[in-house]
């Protein structure tokens, strides 16, 4: 039997659990590039998953601490949506993915790892990106260190490429 091993995952599984919302505190933080948070607007945020499903695998997030849709206002969601949408365009100017797959996880039984603040995903697709490993092993393959992906983004997202 062969092994492919991924340990960042352990630190996720095993890791203890804050209890504050990470999403709300990290923010507040002057360590945008040690937090991965790629881009910033008045409202709203975009930071890389730590333990991506995909390279690329970046969420958009209020500032507002809510875990509903109810808990956004219009002008919330539509920038939230705006922010999605000119994050797929930075995603496709540098990783030229072939697909997407966007989506809100609204509850633990929906799928959320965090539950207690809304987030959208956005994870790049290509073709062939699902192989058998995934699908016989249930392993994913992440190319790039997500550092490395982050800063290839940051100045696609930020003015500076």
């Amino acid at each position: 039997m062969k092994n492919l091993w991924a340990p960042w995952r352990m630190d996720y599984i095993l890791g203890d659990k804050p209890s504050h919302c990470i999403f709300c505190e990290m923010p507040k933080e002057d360590r945008d590039r040690d937090n991965l948070i790629l881009h910033r607007r008045e409202n709203t945020y975009v930071i890389m998953n730590r333990f991506p499903y995909n390279n690329g695998h970046l969420m958009v997030l209020p500032f507002v601490h809510t875990s509903t849709l109810e808990g956004l206002s219009p002008e919330l969601m539509q920038e939230m949506m705006e922010l999605t949408r000119f994050s797929v365009d930075c995603l496709k100017k540098e990783f030229s993915p072939e697909g997407f797959n966007i989506g809100i996880n609204l509850g633990k039984v929906a799928g959320a790892g965090i539950e207690e603040h809304l987030h959208i995903h956005i994870v790049p697709r290509w073709v062939g990106d699902v192989s058998f490993m995934a699908v016989l092993d249930d392993v994913r393959v992440i190319p790039e260190h997500v550092l490395d992906s982050y800063d290839r983004l940051y100045p696609v997202f930020n003015g500076d490429a």
